[in-house]
């Protein structure tokens, strides 16, 4: 399967044959899931109903199965508990199913393009994975969760340390990008085979299999020395796991490809330390108003370099991230707000060298390093900036499947995006609904959060063990 993020690895420890089973003498807090789960103690949660056992659950992701996995493994967690898990995990060789996991980096995805010392949003036991908990894992690195927080840069070793720890590393192939994922026959397969394999060809697919259709995966490595070596796989099932950190969103506008306008923070960390801007130079403009503009705007605050934020909601609008999260959790964000709501361009604020510009779009960028922006009203304003950041969200990238995946979307007519048009898949399997065999898993399903994305990695193995007929009988 493609991606080798939280998604991707955690699929991969149930597919190696790690059966998880509720342990004998635990107690679940709610009781109708522990007379579900007492039902049959003797058969993994991954051979269950896994409708029958998550219906019911409520909790902060609209997956049923994101939350029956999530709340086996950390039973009172969003009460603030910390319960252990009512897993036992147990290693059945037998019932492994043989799999490749692409990446085009190190095992952890996108944790390795972030940051290092960027503090994760959700709480640090939120982002481990099964059977090694995180702060265990801390623990013996002698550290302890700030403010129950990690950093990404612990998240990314902890999962290549996972991989390694329960010997997951032969599935996986890293340095690859996928090009292409079609279906093809078989028999198409046999055709374009040179004759020495045509033989074996002929052995492997009897003739009523030669109709039968398979996935195409076509793509390259990357050498050491930098060569580009191409690969052709075929597979009955093909896994999405390759998340939404591809392709950050553009505004649309003139201008936004000048060389001083950047989607990405890093070219922020990037100015600071080439000292080609400081406490001296024009703004900085920081368009957005999720968690990487709020992240850009206390960097930014921290190494004292004014900015200028722009954004198109108002500050109480409760569809506003900052409006969702607890205070005490996180106060860096409190302040973010604080700052957002007090410090508009109409009335000064107690926080120098920072201008919100709520309910505000920009029109356009000039070489001259100027924007235009206008308001709900219509009226505009002219800023000089140094730079401008547009951190307004991500797309994914899926160039390698037919017409960018748009026909596999729950709106066949819009592009994928994680928030408004995922991907269509059956609650239960995670399989595309317009494509047998091919599943997505985490943000391309709708599943936003390392915490959650794990219920669909259950999913796909439950629904691969029962095509491959190794449940028990």
């Amino acid at each position: 399967f493609l991606g080798n993020g939280p998604s991707g690895i955690c699929l991969s420890y149930l597919l190696s044959g790690y059966m998880p089973y509720f342990k004998r003498d635990s107690l679940h807090p709610n009781p109708i899931l522990q007379r579900k789960l007492e039902e049959a103690p003797d058969v993994s949660i991954l051979d269950q109903d896994l409708e029958y056992l998550s219906e019911g659950l409520e909790g902060r992701s609209h997956s049923p199965v994101a939350l029956l996995f999530d709340t086996l493994q950390r039973p009172d967690t969003d009460f603030g508990g910390t319960a252990e898990s009512v897993l036992t995990w147990w290693h059945e060789t037998d019932r492994a199913i043989p799999h490749l996991v692409l990446g085009r980096n190190t095992p952890g995805g996108a944790w390795h393009s972030i940051e290092g010392s960027m503090v994760t949003l959700s709480r640090g036991e939120w982002m481990g994975l099964p059977d090694l908990p995180f702060k265990d894992w801390l623990k013996q690195k002698r550290r302890g969760l700030r403010n129950n927080r990690a950093t990404a840069e612990d998240i990314a070793q902890y999962y290549q340390h996972y991989v390694m720890k329960k010997g997951l590393q032969k599935n996986f192939r890293c340095g690859t990008v996928v090009t292409s994922v079609r279906k093809v026959s078989a028999e198409s397969i046999c055709n374009h085979a040179q004759k020495d394999l045509q033989e074996n060809c002929d052995s492997l697919w009897s003739l009523n299999e030669k109709s039968m259709e398979v996935f195409q995966v076509d793509g390259f490595f990357k050498t050491v020395k930098g060569d580009k070596e191409p690969f052709s796989i075929y597979a009955e099932n093909v896994v999405l796991a390759t998340g939404t950190y591809d392709s950050p969103t553009w505004l649309g506008v003139k201008g936004e490809n000048l060389s001083y306008v950047h989607h990405k923070l890093s070219a922020l960390e990037e100015a600071v330390k080439n000292n080609s801007i400081g406490i001296m130079s024009d703004p900085v403009l920081i368009v957005g108003a999720g968690l990487t503009a709020a992240d850009a705007v206390l960097f930014a605050h921290h190494c004292n370099i004014p900015v200028i934020h722009v954004f198109r909601r108002r500050v109480s609008d409760p569809g506003l991230i900052f409006n969702q999260l607890p205070k005490m959790m996180y106060p860096e964000y409190h302040k973010v707000h604080q700052m957002m709501k007090e410090q508009s361009a109409a009335c000064a604020g107690p926080y120098e060298c920072y201008i919100s510009l709520p309910e505000h779009h920009v029109l356009s960028f000039s070489k001259d390093k100027k924007c235009i922006f206008q308001d709900k009203n219509g009226y505009q304003k002219v800023y000089k900036i140094s730079m401008a950041l547009v951190l307004t969200g991500s797309n994914p990238n899926l160039s390698f499947l037919p017409n960018n995946g748009i026909d596999l979307a729950m709106d066949g007519d819009q592009p994928v995006n994680p928030k408004r048009n995922p991907l269509d898949v059956d609650p239960f399997t995670y399989e595309c609904t317009h494509e047998k065999g091919l599943y997505a898993l985490g943000p391309l399903a709708g599943d936003n959060f390392v915490r959650f994305v794990q219920g669909g990695a259950l999913a796909v193995a439950s629904s691969l063990l029962k095509k491959a007929n190794k449940n028990p009988p």
